[in-house]
């Protein structure tokens, strides 16, 4: 079995893996919506800002979030707290790096509904929060709930942005990934083996639930 640290780290991964996911759905369920539905000046723009993460080596958007977090960055002169090396910098950059995979699931679901039952209930005088309650959530939510765990074990992997911001530090800012990276750099490959099945079928699991409830929801929607 892995020693003690490595399911503290992994618990500290857990955290912030649930934290970034509950932040990502809040937020980046109406922002998805605004993107599949809205035309505005800068749109592209936007959008390619929000994926930038997909193309921007880990260690970049680590290393500007680690100075715009630290105690000389803006967000100590705005709010006084300095985020640098602590849960709440690891969240916030589990937020930023994992966004674009949220993002696009959640669009990609709304993109999929029938435009015509949206039209129809506005039609119908249909309030918008009712619509969104009987018609629009209904459909979605399997591919809102899979685009969160697919956020939730994007997370669980990161490496460069976490290590940037929250670096290394056991039982406070060690997530399971570098737990992993400084058994190895230490030559002790064996428990880094344990260590990293567990991480294995972890990330399987979540995988295998979310392309399940993508299948779902096809099949939902092919019934109704």
């Amino acid at each position: 079995m892995p020693e003690p640290l490595f399911w503290t780290s992994l618990k500290l991964s857990l955290v912030v893996a649930m934290a970034a996911s509950l932040i990502l759905l809040l937020l980046g369920v109406p922002l998805a919506w605004l993107l599949a539905f809205r035309r505005f000046p800068g749109k592209s723009i936007l959008e390619a800002i929000f994926l930038l993460p997909l193309v921007l080596p880990p260690t970049v958007l680590g290393f500007y979030l680690l100075l715009f977090l630290g105690p000389e960055g803006l967000w100590r002169k705005l709010t006084g707290l300095s985020w640098a090396f602590r849960l709440e910098g690891l969240v916030l950059a589990s937020v930023l790096f994992s966004l674009p995979f949220a993002l696009t699931a959640y669009r990609e679901a709304f993109l999929a509904l029938d435009r015509n039952l949206l039209e129809v209930a506005r039609t119908l005088g249909v309030p918008p929060w009712k619509t969104w309650g009987r018609v629009v959530l209904p459909l979605v939510w399997p591919g809102l709930l899979s685009g969160t765990l697919l956020a939730f074990a994007h997370t669980l992997g990161e490496f460069g942005v976490v290590l940037m911001v929250g670096g290394s530090i056991p039982g406070k800012t060690q997530m399971v990934s570098i737990y992993i990276y400084d058994l190895v750099q230490a030559l002790r490959f064996e428990e880094a083996s344990r260590a990293a099945a567990v991480l294995l079928f972890l990330s399987l699991a979540i995988l295998v639930a979310a392309r399940t409830l993508e299948a779902k929801g096809r099949a939902w929607k092919s019934t109704t």
